[in-house]
């Protein structure tokens, strides 16, 4: 008989769980593309705050800037057509220049600096007057009391006609200009008023005492694309419609009110000021209210954008409708792409293999992907699985037989204590490659010899089997 090697006889108690094994790591497969990503869209983000002008900026669109987001290029084509420019840094000093004399076109690039009292005020101009704001706020509309709605503001400007839905511009002053960079926020005016949308609904004007005009975006005005399309037409025949043109050219947010010295009068005092009388106190910034107006400031009403709760996430109208479909089909995109690199799900299905491979080749590239996986335990259970399969005929056992009369039929043909060969057979999983090339080893020896010896029951020699630590036939 053949002795079972001393070496695969351990104790039961001995094998202790394997540990894990060691996996690849795969991160830099998903980090690298969520990556650059990332860094695709911080850069573009980034870059578009840098380029685009805040109207918090000095000099913004101011007559007198000479810089890439100032107006200088505007007052001088209107100077040229033999129109009057008056340069305001002043709120109180602007709607007294508008007020006198005759009618005038007051100019406000950056109406959100203003204090919402100075913005109700704009509305109260003289007869006449044309309001001109660019790319208000909600605040700002509020505060006017502008019946219009704010909707589908754009990434970039667009250069568009001056129709709006296949309707024609009804400003006869716009008539000469052909397309231009005024569509980035678009316009909805209530179902009620009776207002006139041009180029793309990115100019609204709303008829009036005061004519005001709303423009979704300031390309028109600025000088680096004063002269791009038919921005300078559309900006000097919008301002030029009056001989005189007001520009509020503010430095920074109006300062609020000073704090009163005095107690409020009394209601029944007569020096209380009639109902409907405006006071302007002297605070040096040419704005004044109401008794009992509340100081009101940039930093004191809703902020810019928002209706009086808190202001709505940037980002989802940073981007233009095509940025997000285009970030969609790249998210699909790596979808698909995992899916076809992840492991199938179901079942194999069975395919006719086009050659012939040998058995031999077989067992090889599965003992490869067993060791790139690091995967002891389930080859050491494919080994016992297969010696069991040759075993059990041959001692004329039941595939279910115990594991103890197992031992002991195969003890009693190839030699050992049924201890040591019901360890070989249905112990713990290696925990190392050594421990599974010697558990390889001591099946092969074991199985040999039980297999050399006469079978229990008369039948057939068994067809040749493939041996999975061979890779061959026998």
């Amino acid at each position: 008989m053949t002795a079972v090697p001393q070496a695969t006889a351990r104790p039961r108690t001995a094998a202790g769980p394997p540990g894990p094994a060691p996996r690849r790591r795969r991160w830099h497969r998903l980090a690298i593309p969520l990556g650059l990503v990332a860094a695709l869209i911080a850069t573009t983000l980034v870059t578009h705050a840098l380029d685009r002008p805040d109207p918090d900026d000095r000099g913004y669109l101011s007559p007198v800037e000479t810089g890439e987001h100032g107006g200088s290029r505007l007052a001088d084509s209107l100077r040229q057509r033999g129109l009057t420019v008056r340069r305001e840094t002043d709120a109180r000093a602007a709607l007294s220049t508008a007020r006198t004399g005759p009618p005038a076109t007051l100019f406000v690039p950056a109406a959100d600096l203003l204090r919402s009292e100075t913005l109700a005020r704009l509305t109260r101009l003289p007869v006449g007057t044309r309001l001109v704001l660019v790319d208000p706020s909600v605040r700002v509309l509020l505060a006017t009391g502008v019946p219009v709605d704010l909707t589908d503001r754009r990434w970039a400007t667009k250069v568009v006609g001056p129709q709006t839905d296949g309707a024609p511009c009804p400003l006869d002053e716009l008539g000469p200009v052909r397309q231009a960079a005024a569509q980035r926020q678009r316009y909805e005016p209530d179902a009620e008023v009776d207002a006139d949308l041009c180029f793309s609904a990115g100019l609204a004007r709303l008829p009036g005492g005061v004519e005001t005009v709303l423009v979704g975006a300031d390309d028109p005005f600025r000088n680096d694309r004063f002269g791009e399309q038919d921005n300078q037409a559309f900006a000097t025949a919008l301002l030029g419609v009056h001989a005189r043109i007001v520009w509020l050219d503010l430095a920074g947010p109006e300062p609020p009110l000073p704090a009163r010295s005095s107690p409020p009068p009394v209601a029944d005092s007569p020096t209380t000021p009639e109902a409907g009388a405006e006071t302007m106190p002297p605070d040096g910034n040419g704005q004044g209210g109401r008794p009992g107006t509340p100081p009101d400031g940039p930093g004191d009403g809703p902020p810019r954008g928002s209706a009086g709760g808190p202001p709505p996430n940037p980002l989802w109208k940073a981007f233009p409708l095509w940025f997000w479909a285009i970030l969609a089909q790249l998210a699909l995109a790596l979808l698909l792409a995992a899916l076809w690199r992840a492991r199938r799900l179901g079942p194999p299905a069975p395919e006719p293999l086009p050659v012939a491979v040998r058995s031999a080749e077989t067992a090889l590239g599965r003992a490869r992907l067993y060791q790139r996986a690091g995967a002891r335990g389930p080859a050491g259970r494919t080994l016992r699985s297969a010696a069991l399969a040759r075993l059990l005929p041959w001692l004329n056992l039941p595939a279910d037989a115990p594991q103890d009369r197992v031992a002991t039929a195969v003890a009693a043909r190839a030699g050992g204590e049924p201890e040591q060969i019901e360890e070989l057979l249905y112990g713990g999983d290696p925990a190392t490659d050594e421990d599974l090339v010697t558990l390889a080893r001591s099946l092969d020896t074991v199985t040999r010899a039980v297999v050399a010896s006469p079978p229990e029951r008369s039948h057939p020699v068994p067809s040749p089997r493939t041996d999975p630590t061979e890779g061959g036939t026998r």
